[in-house]
This record gives structure tokens, sequence and C-alpha cells, in this order.
């Protein structure tokens, strides 16, 4: 779950708003504190980019459209209320009003922030400027320098301060990870000030950030590793960005008590404990190494943020450049297994590329940009409908998955306050400024540059990845000379070709792995450059026969339709005696990015477009390979299941389908608070806490039976129940241990004694205390 950053390399007249990233940018107006390390590469700011036509482009326009649907008051409601002010509108839904209230109030001052900083349309800055000014008014109100939304803050922090520590993962006396809406609610205050030149926001940021002092200022160090057991989201890395913009070295100090020593010590020497850890808790505790290293050159910090790039992107991601399952970090290199509904939660990502952009700030590399690029094609990217501009909390690779997107005003988890921030901000990479005046250009979207110390605009034409071909047209008045770093993708190919005005120039990288051109340009020279892709694979890790098909940058998925395949024969897989990927699917329309499988796919064949442009269909973006032996193989395995079916539904009494009106009437179903849904092709049934649901079965009375059970494997905490059969407890169940996103079919024994002499017996589900039962998708009564 996180914040942002962005850029600058802006002389302080350059730019109406000296808008700049907490990456260092090019002589900071508004920076106290400058780097005390060599920055080798400056981002420019946003408002010195724009996009041109293209999917970044639609995906902007999308979140920005939506930002304008929000109503301020309906964000502010609760933290005027917890100010002894009167609400001006009706609080949000979802996490909004589920414990984690506030936070998305930070990520939306941030993404009017940058969209304003990005296109100078004053309705955003409006927004950013109404807000301040109510959240400076709570502050005023409540005399302490806080301000917050969530219930009953005052209690927590009297608690906290006073050395009563009750932490746990994402729960601080009660309260849902506090100190991460603290950090949100800084970090949108900090971007209103960097790009909106808010001074107010700087001083309530500054209140904040006092009142942290404050509560904290008496705990021990033991108390406090406690108190970070519980997710703080980016509190250190806030507060060290407090420092820089004020100078006051006690924000810098206050950073270093939110260090996890359990964690990052580790990091520090290069131990990887990041497995069984909550991924995005993590993330941004890399993010304030970086940032404290740059400007005090803490060496720890510095071995702290390179590792954990290392070993994240490496041991712990996924073809699309995401990472985790359920949230959480598994086993290094141990994806196979970890192909879900749930994997890949795009906050992850959003923290990462963070991340990347001050590593790359430090030690400009193509490997870099090569991440930051599949990571934004492939999640960023395709975690939005690009027609409503509705986000992904995870972004699934389940074989035959599908993307749920939030709603406008009832969801606001983590990822789409991330989300709001992630769309508007595409300009923020494509080109740095090195050190030595050269200018680079690290990812091929469409865009002009304007930089104004050069009096020179750069402007960049592709239909990547569909064609092949990028121009660069350059723009100036009089002659400037600088040298031009253009990245070599690890994609391209052979027959990679770059002319300047017609003439081909030398293919020769520099050791950060860019071309480079040095020459006096003048104004409408034209750089070309040919980059040839094909298709190629990324295996998983653990699994050589399971891969991912890519077309350049592009991640590409299989496209199965709007009704959901089996999971057993149902998502195709590939059947093939060539290796070479190119031979598996053919291309079908040079103007789009659009091929279909050659005879490859069994059981037919598929359409495969670029992952970030699917939306409602249910797709693969993983293939298990087979060569046309293990295929046959396979297909023994896939008989020998369907016999096994034929033989249980032989010996099957009689099948319950929950939550279809006419079954459950003929099973004379009846219970109380409970409710039904349909998810993955079926109807489920669920009772909440305190209530219950029962119906009749047939049996058979001279036999032994067992009770078969459908469930779906995700993320069922609180789901733990009863099974009773005429009065007699069989069995206890606990969802939360059926982890993949798949059905489960699970069987309970029945005691003989139960079905004796009956030819009907009553199912009973009851939850245990907070908990419910269900959800239940199928009941089959099976005899032995």
């Amino acid at each position: 779950m996180k914040r942002l950053i962005i850029t600058c390399l802006a002389l302080a007249g350059y730019y109406s708003t000296t808008a700049q990233s907490y990456v260092p940018g090019w002589k900071e107006p508004k920076m106290k504190v400058l780097p005390a390390v060599a920055i080798k590469a400056y981002p420019f700011p946003l408002a010195a980019v724009t996009l041109l036509d293209g999917p970044f482009k639609t995906a902007m326009l999308a979140d920005a459209h939506y930002l304008l649907k929000i109503d301020p008051d309906r964000l502010l409601s609760a933290f005027r209320s917890n100010a002894g002010l009167a609400p001006k509108g009706k609080q949000y839904g979802g996490w909004e009003t589920g414990g984690l209230a506030g936070h998305t109030m930070g990520h939306y001052l941030s993404a009017c922030a940058m969209q304003y900083a990005a296109t100078k349309d004053t309705t955003y800055l409006n927004r950013v400027n109404y807000l301040v000014n109510e959240l400076a008014q709570c502050q005023q109100s409540r005399h302490s320098g806080y301000i917050g939304a969530f219930p009953n803050d005052d209690k927590l922090w009297t608690e906290v301060a006073a050395g009563d520590i009750r932490s746990r993962g994402f729960d601080l006396n009660g309260a849902w990870s506090p100190w991460y809406t603290v950090h949100k609610i800084m970090a949108g205050l900090l971007d209103a000030w960097l790009y909106c030149n808010n001074a107010q926001a700087l001083q309530v940021n500054k209140g904040i950030a006092d009142w942290t002092d404050n509560v904290i200022k008496n705990l021990t160090e033991a108390q406090m590793q406690q108190m970070l057991i519980c997710e703080y989201g980016g509190m250190a890395e806030t507060l060290v960005n407090t420092y820089a913009l004020s100078g006051d070295k006690k924000y810098l100090d206050l950073s270093y008590r939110f260090y996890d020593k359990r964690i990052l010590d580790s990091l520090a020497i290069g131990k990887d404990v990041l497995p069984g850890k909550h991924s995005n808790t993590q993330i941004p505790k890399a993010i304030a190494s970086i940032r404290r290293y740059e400007l005090n050159k803490d060496s720890n910090d510095a071995a702290i943020a390179t590792y954990f790039w290392e070993v994240v992107t490496k041991d712990h991601s996924y073809a699309n450049g995401g990472n985790s399952n359920y949230e959480y970090f598994g086993a290094a290199r141990q994806l196979n297994e970890a192909l879900t509904d749930n994997t890949t939660e795009t906050c992850n990502t959003y923290n990462m590329l963070k991340l990347t952009r001050h590593l790359f700030a430090l030690s400009p590399q193509a490997r870099l940009m090569d991440y930051y690029e599949k990571a934004l094609y492939n999640h960023i990217l395709a975690s939005q409908n690009h027609e409503t501009g509705m986000m992904c909390y995870f972004v699934p690779l389940r074989m035959g998955g599908k993307k749920e997107y939030s709603d406008e005003f009832e969801t606001f988890t983590c990822c789409v306050g991330s989300g709001m921030e992630n769309h508007v901000k595409y300009g923020e990479s494509i080109y740095y400024k090195g050190e030595d005046g050269s200018l680079y250009v690290n990812l091929y979207i469409p865009s002009v540059l304007q930089w104004q110390e050069k009096g020179i605009t750069l402007k960049q034409e592709n239909n990547l990845p569909a064609d092949n071909r990028t121009a660069f047209t350059v723009s100036t008045k009089q002659t400037a000379s600088f040298a031009l770093r253009i990245r070599k993708p690890a994609w391209a190919r052979a027959g990679i070709t770059l002319q300047v005005n017609g003439t081909d120039q030398p293919l020769t990288t520099d050791a950060g792995g860019y071309f480079v051109i040095r020459r006096n340009w003048k104004n409408n020279d034209k750089v070309t450059l040919t980059l040839p892709a094909d298709v190629y694979t990324e295996a998983m890790p653990d699994n050589p026969n399971r891969q991912a098909l890519f077309y350049g940058p592009a991640l590409l998925s299989g496209i199965l339709g709007e009704k959901e395949p089996d999971p057993v024969s149902g998502v195709p897989v590939l059947v093939t005696a060539n290796h070479s990927p190119g031979t598996w699917i053919k291309r079908t329309d040079n103007n789009t990015l659009t091929f279909r499988s050659a005879g490859t796919a069994q059981p037919q064949d598929v359409m495969l477009t670029p992952f970030y442009q699917t939306k409602n269909e249910y797709y693969t973006v993983y293939w298990d390979v087979f060569s046309p032996e293990s295929w046959k193989l396979q297909q023994v395995r896939y008989a020998a299941e369907k016999k096994q079916q034929q033989e249980l539904d032989a010996r099957t009494t009689d099948i319950l389908r929950p939550g279809e009106m006419q079954p459950e009437r003929d099973h004379e179903f009846t219970g109380e608070k409970t409710t039904t849904e349909e998810e993955h092709g079926r109807k489920w049934r669920i009772a909440w806490p305190e209530g219950y649901f029962s119906f009749q079965m047939k049996v058979a009375p001279n036999s032994k039976h067992t009770l078969q059970c459908t469930y779906w494997g995700m993320d069922n905490r609180g789901r733990t129940f009863d099974i009773i059969v005429d009065g007699t407890t069989i069995a206890t169940e606990d969802l939360n241990k059926f982890k993949e996103s798949r059905f489960y079919h699970i069987s309970y024994a029945i005691p003989e004694s139960l079905t004796k002499g009956k030819e009907r017996v009553n199912i009973r589900f009851v939850p245990k205390n907070n908990n419910s039962a269900g959800p239940l998708y199928g009941c089959r009564m099976v005899k032995e």
C-alpha cells in the first residue's frame, strides 16, 4: 500500500510550480537538505512531460476523470467529526468506514497534486487547497498537532504514549495499522507543498511530525520494536522527507525510531528473511532506507535498500513484475504453487517502482528500467479498467483467472488509494537528466519533454509494442550540445538500428546499458530507433514447463471468454515439439498486438493480447507446456480423473446446490443471518456470526456415508464453523487453511449410527463465535 514520488529538473524560475520528487531533483529550491552522496541522474518534473496518445494517456485520463467524481467533503467527514466539527458530507464506505479511515485522503491529495503538476488544470489545484485548509482547521481544533479519522484515535494514542503497547501484524491496541494511515496523510500534505506550492500543507505536516515525536518520545527501544510489529507504512520515509524539506534534524532522528530491527538488520547483511512476511509492510522500509542514504550517506541503509530490491525482483516476483500471494512473500523462487486470485497486490509494485527510481538516480542502469518497464506495463497499467478508471487490489495470475475491480465509492482499499496516484504520474520516469548534462530516455512511452534549461523540446512518437520503431524529434532555437542516452531494452533482438537524420549510428552501449549519441543538436534533428521484438518466455523458477509469453515489453494473456473454464481441463495448455516460442503462436494483425495459437493449444486454439488490455474476461498468462509425449501421459491422467468422477457420481445419494432456489426448497433449507452470492461460475451460501443454515439430504439406510463439501480456497479468515448431522457434530472446519484460489472438495466421515435405518438426515452449519460458516459452494452425500 503506499505513497508516491516524482520529479524535478527545475531551476527556480523555470516552472510555474517547482514540483519535485523525493528522488533528488536538479537544483531543488525547496529542499533544505541536499544529497550527501553523488546523484548520477535526475528525474524531470511532471510539468516537463506531456503524454501523447497511447495506452498510458488513456489510463491517465480515466483516472483523472474519476478523481473529479470524488467528493472532498465525504473524505473529510470523519476528520471533522473526530475534531469536534460538524461533517459536511457522509463518510465513504469500504476501508474508509472499516477501520482504516483517512488513508484515502492522503492518496487523493497526492493524486490531485500530481495531476495539477502534470496538466496545470486548476480544478485539481482548487481541490488540494480546499482539503489542506479543512485539515488545518481540524488540526487547530484538536490542539495536539494530530489529525485523524479512524474511530477512538485519541484513546489509542494516549495508550501508546503511556507505553501500553498491544501490537500484532495489523492491529495496534485494537486499531487497524494506525501509523499506516498517519503516513498517508503526511505524504499527501507533503505533495500538496511540492506540487502545488501550498505552504500551509507543509506546516500541517510538521504539526503531525511534532505530535509523532510527543507520542513516542518516552517509549523505550523495546517498546518501539514491539509497536513496529504492526504495519506502519512509510512513516520513516515521510519523516526523513520532512527533514529534507525543513532542515530540522530532529525529523531525521525521529525517522530512525521507525526502524524495524527484526527485518532490516537481516537485510543489511544480505539475509533473506522475507518468506512469510507481509510484502507491502516491508517495501516502505527499504524506501526510507534509500532516502536516508541519499541525505546522510548511511551505508547500512544503502545495503538494506539495494539487497531488498535484488532479492524481491529476482526471487519473489512473477512475470508481470508484481510480487506476493495473499499479500505475503513465499519461499524464495517457489512460485509455481502460488498462482491464485490474490497474487500481486498492486500497492506492492507502486512502492517497488518508487524504490527503483531512487536506485536509478544513484546508479543509472538499463536493468533497473527493464524491471520498471515490465512492472509498469504488466502490473500497474494492467491494474486499471481503462474504460471506467476502476482499479484492482490484486492482479490475479491464476490460470483461468479474472480481474476484480473496485467500485467508485464503496471500496477504497489501499490499492484504490495508490491506484489514484499510479495513473496520473506516468510521465515521471520516461526521461532523466544525467549529472554530465546528458539526457536519458528510459521508457518508450509517446510523450513530449520540455527541457527548459537547454531550451529544447524532445518529442517521442511510437506505437510500441505493436510497432518496433520509435522516432524522436528535437526542436530548438539554437544548437545545443549534449549526449542522448537511449536504453537498450532486454527484450530487443538482433537487428537493432539507430539513425540520426537517416544516418546509421554506432550501437555500442555505455556502462549502464544505454546507446549514446553525442552531437550538437539542431532544430528538427530526427532520431529513429528500431527495436526488433519476438515472442519469448519466462518460466516459473521452480517449474521450467510453466511459462509466460511476452512480446517486447508486453506480457501476453490468453483470452478464455466470459465463462470461467474448468480448473482441471478447461485452461488451455501448449503442446509442441518445437523449442522456439515464436512457433507456438502467430501474429494475426500487424496494426495491433494480437496473436493466435498456431495449432499448439489444447483443448482448442486461443487468441492472445497484451495483458494490460484485459478487462472482464477470464484469461491465463502462465501456460503448461508439454511435448507430444508428455501430453499423452497428461491425457491419461485426465481420463483417470474423469473415471474417478464417474465412480463418485455412481455412489452419490444426493446433491445440494446452495443458493439456488429450487434445490434449496427441495432440501427443506432453513437459516438465519444467511446470504447467498455467485462467484467462479457457482452460487454459494454463507451464515454470518450468530446465524446458521440447515437442509435435509437423502441417505441409503444400510450404508456408511461421507459428506463432501465444496469450498473455494482464498483468504478466508474468520470462517471457522461446526458441521452437525442430526444433532451430532461430525467436524469443525477452518477455511483459512485452504490457500489456493481453486475449488476444494473436502470429505467428512459420518458415523454409521447417524444414518442407519434412515432415508434422510439434517445437515446444519453453525459458525463459531465471531466467525461465519461457509461460503459453501456445494454439498454431496456419498455412500461407501
